[in-house]
């Protein structure tokens, strides 16, 4: 049996006393705040804190500029693990707190990280990997997201009431979330929902738009949504519509699907109260 050393390239995570796991990125990230450019690395380090899902970057400090940052005003301690620097970002004529803070991990020595994961208000307005804008959070190098068309049957109720039936899915499949079901509009009684001016973003997907069950259940607003302008990997869901397995009921080749436990279940639940 022939055995083939690690690609060079290849790296592994690691693991602070904090809790903290990172890894070295060969991306080229660079982050804007207007017109100026406030970060630009070609040696970011991807960043996983234990209470946070997703990834965020970390720049050398020679990548950054710090003449740009000032000592946070009101430092918002234990908003980062263990991180106790915090700055204020003074740029393109506005002052924005708490923009950026650095970790206290010694592996991590020397790194400076910035705000744009769900909190666009304090931090940067822009961010590039190579040349393409990404946007919510870093994509994570450990996640796949695929979009595969099938001819599976597919099923779906809203309070017993059949509301989608269709033979031409694509089935979007992403690491550590239940597969969703991507219909054609045409097999989707959308005449029983409403539109909504409720939108996300996805780095993996794009930012998509909601639907509103119109009848008296009692399910949460914004169950079903679609993807308009996908981004390119996932251009097979572009114009679907998709339904939260977690609140609608899905029978699948025949087989009635249990509703998932997910991260989105205790949100669904929130909105379903309010």
């Amino acid at each position: 049996m022939t055995t083939h050393p690690a690609h060079p390239g290849a790296r592994s995570l690691r693991t602070t006393p904090e809790g903290l796991m990172w890894e070295p990125s060969e991306r080229w990230v660079r982050g804007r705040k207007g017109d100026v450019t406030v970060v630009d690395s070609r040696h970011p380090v991807l960043v996983w804190e234990p209470h946070l899902p997703v990834p965020q970057y970390a720049f050398p400090a020679r990548d950054v500029r710090t003449d740009l940052l000032r000592p946070a005003k009101s430092p918002p301690t234990g908003a980062h693990t263990g991180s106790r620097v915090f700055y204020d970002l003074d740029a393109d004529g506005e002052v924005r707190a708490n923009a950026a803070w650095t970790f206290p991990a010694d592996d991590l020595a020397g790194h400076i990280a910035f705000e744009w994961f769900l909190r666009t208000d304090t931090g940067l307005d822009h961010w590039y990997e190579e040349d393409e804008e990404i946007f919510i959070h870093p994509r994570d190098p450990h996640k796949r997201v695929d979009a595969l068309p099938s001819s599976r049957h597919v099923r779906i109720e809203v309070d017993g009431q059949l509301v989608a039936d269709s033979r031409t899915p694509v089935l979007l499949f992403e690491t550590s979330l239940p597969t969703r079901y991507y219909l054609p509009r045409e097999d989707v009684r959308l005449d029983l929902f409403d539109a909504t001016d409720h939108h996300t973003g996805c780095p993996y997907k794009g930012t998509a738009s909601y639907w509103s069950w119109r009848g008296e259940a009692d399910v949460p607003p914004n169950l079903v949504w679609t993807y308009p302008e996908p981004l390119p990997a996932v251009a097979a869901i572009r114009g679907r519509v998709a339904f939260f397995n977690e609140v609608v009921d899905i029978t699948l080749d025949g087989e009635r699907l249990e509703r998932p436990e997910t991260p989105f279940t205790r949100m669904l639940r929130k909105r379903s109260r309010s």
